[in-house]
């Protein structure tokens, strides 16, 4: 009676201070696929330092140990540590091939402004943390754990599955290597009827899934530099043609200008199954944008939303800043980085002429890089209805949201070329919180298991 008593009270106190209990215990399947992403994660594949070949050597390791034979598993490396993983597992060759792609390399990360190390996995209070934790080494230690439960299931799909691990993805497709380098190298090896790759993702709402993102298409980029000169001089005799005053002034016509509303199918399907989701004006003025209003005031106020304005517009911003060489003498010359990203439609020639315009008659204006553009990928009936099928039995009630990207993945290459790519993971994060790119990168213990459980249904689903 006392030991009851005793275990009561206990309880009493557990439920009287808010105490969870314990997660439930990894199935076997979870343990793999935690080693996978873990050892994935912690090799530093940055382009500065890391190396996309050990982790892709990793990778055909893991594939190799469950069952796959040598011949169906390359690492191809155009440079000793930038490497990229083929792998195909065979069907039956009823339907032609699904591709999955994801990128394994990741963008720089400073150990003395993180909290912890980002290149060693921390799993703390409901969260993985580590640079890569979501993007995109979820996607990629998924799809290999995914594969080689397959393979030991004795799974028989009716359509090859080709698995593509890139890197340089986030130099922006260098022709170098990664997604681009093996469409015109090696397509052979990644030719598909459509694919899945990163792109979409699930939103968090108060810690609830609240809406699945499905890309279907993105826009492209073009990556142009502010640059002016003069003689300098000393700091204590000022000129009225001051090359820093003149960039800044460059950049604040840049800060006010907007390019133009540009609608396209993408964006105005995701503002109509949007709008059920959002209260008050932002829902009137999302079921307006769908309607097809020119109202100015309606784009204005979405404009002013990060996450909204990509949509509507190209748009540029600048993104480094350099000038100067001695802090008491007047700047010789004087520097910026502006970063676009295009609408699909959007042309080049006018983006840059617009650029040119913003920089006046004192501010040299260069494009020094771009990317091609691609249409967005049709909504195939078979896609939808899986993704959506398996949202509703996994997150009841969470709409899935065609749209178009905003930001530029490895999608746009394969869709360039006549490959369909579709944006989605079954990853859900907090978009506040996620900080991909940024600092401690995190994503939900639990919301990584469960997106690459949506993943291995959704590849069965698609290759059946």
């Amino acid at each position: 009676m006392k030991k009851k008593l005793v275990a009561s009270l206990l309880l009493a106190g557990l439920l009287a201070t808010g105490a969870q209990a314990a997660p439930a215990p990894l199935t076997a399947q979870q343990q793999t696929f935690r080693a996978i992403y873990q050892q994935l994660v912690e090799i530093n594949t940055t382009h500065s330092a890391g190396d996309t070949t050990k982790a892709a050597q990793a990778m055909r390791e893991r594939l190799l140990a469950a069952g796959f034979k040598a011949d169906d598993v390359q690492v191809i490396a155009p440079f000793e540590r930038k490497g990229n993983l083929v792998a195909r597992f065979k069907g039956t060759g009823k339907k032609k091939p699904l591709l999955l792609l994801a990128h394994i390399d990741v963008v720089e990360a400073k150990r003395s402004d993180w909290t912890t190390d980002p290149f060693i996995l921390q799993e703390k209070d409901g969260y993985f943390t580590a640079r890569g934790a979501v993007d995109d080494k979820a996607m990629a230690a998924a799809f290999v754990s995914i594969l080689a439960q397959l393979k030991t299931e004795g799974f028989k799909p009716e359509r090859d599955i080709v698995l593509a691990l890139t890197g340089d993805e986030e130099r922006g497709g260098v022709p170098s290597n990664g997604g681009r380098w093996l469409l015109e190298n090696r397509r052979d090896l990644v030719d598909a009827e459509f694919g899945i790759n990163e792109g979409g993702r699930g939103e968090l709402k108060n810690g609830k899934p609240f809406v699945q993102i499905l890309q279907i298409g993105e826009k492209s980029f073009v990556q142009a530099e502010f640059e002016t000169s003069g003689p300098g001089g000393h700091s204590a005799r000022p000129t009225p043609d001051n090359v820093i005053y003149n960039l800044t002034a460059a950049l604040g016509r840049l800060q006010q200008y907007q390019f133009p509303v540009r609608l396209n199918d993408a964006a105005r399907m995701y503002f109509e199954r949007s709008a059920p989701l959002q209260q008050g004006a932002v829902a009137d003025d999302m079921r307006a944008v769908a309607r097809g209003t020119h109202d100015a005031a309606v784009f204005a106020r979405l404009s002013q939303d990060p996450n909204l304005v990509g949509l509507l517009r190209t748009t540029c911003v600048a993104t480094m800043v350099n000038a100067g060489h001695a802090p008491n003498a007047l700047a010789q010359s004087a520097k910026a980085i502006v970063n676009c990203r295009l609408l699909p439609d959007e042309q080049f020639a006018f983006v840059e002429a617009q650029l040119k315009a913003l920089g006046g008659d004192k501010v040299k204006v260069t494009v020094r890089a771009e990317s091609e553009q691609a249409p967005s990928s049709p909504l195939r009936p078979d896609v939808m209805a899986a993704v959506e099928a398996l949202t509703a039995q996994m997150w009841p009630g969470v709409p899935v949201v065609p749209t178009m990207g905003v930001s530029t993945t490895d999608s746009r290459l394969f869709r360039a070329v006549g490959i369909p790519m579709y944006g989605v993971s079954g990853l859900f994060v907090d978009p506040a919180t996620v900080n991909a790119h940024g600092l401690n990168e995190r994503i939900g213990v639990k919301e990584l298991y469960d997106g690459r459980e949506f993943l291995y249904q959704l590849v069965k689903r698609l290759t059946r």
